[in-house]
């Protein structure tokens, strides 16, 4: 189930930060936490990721040049990453598809519609 999986959660917000750690947490996950995708990449250093939600905007480096990034590295490639986001606008979400994003969701998020997207992808 949710044994030894573990998710990154990278956002410049330190209130989603722990929102999403408590969550997780609560039900199983390991979680890692990045304030922004310069730290978040510290991560990707060979050791398993199983899913990454990220914030969009973020200082030093956002959520789509992060997972370019990510995406460039042949381990990382597949890994499941969603956009959990204050943006709407359809040019945003094309441009994070094209970088690799596997989804999107809206903030301020349903709990439990989040959980149930990570379940579906976590296997």
């Amino acid at each position: 189930m949710t044994k030894n999986k573990t998710i990154l959660i990278v956002d410049d917000s330190e209130s989603i930060r722990y929102l999403l750690k408590q969550s997780l947490e609560k039900i199983g996950y390991n979680t890692l936490l990045g304030c922004d995708g310069t730290d978040a990449l510290q991560y990707f250093d060979g050791r398993e990721i199983d899913f990454v939600i990220t914030d969009y905007h973020m200082p030093n480096l956002d959520g789509i040049s992060m997972i370019r990034a990510v995406r460039s590295r042949s381990q990382y490639q597949y890994l499941p990453i969603i956009l959990l986001t204050t943006e709407t606008q359809i040019n945003h979400k094309n441009e994070a598809r094209q970088a690799g994003a596997t989804g999107w969701m809206v903030k301020p998020f349903n709990e439990e519609k989040l959980m149930s997207v990570i379940r579906k992808v976590i296997r």
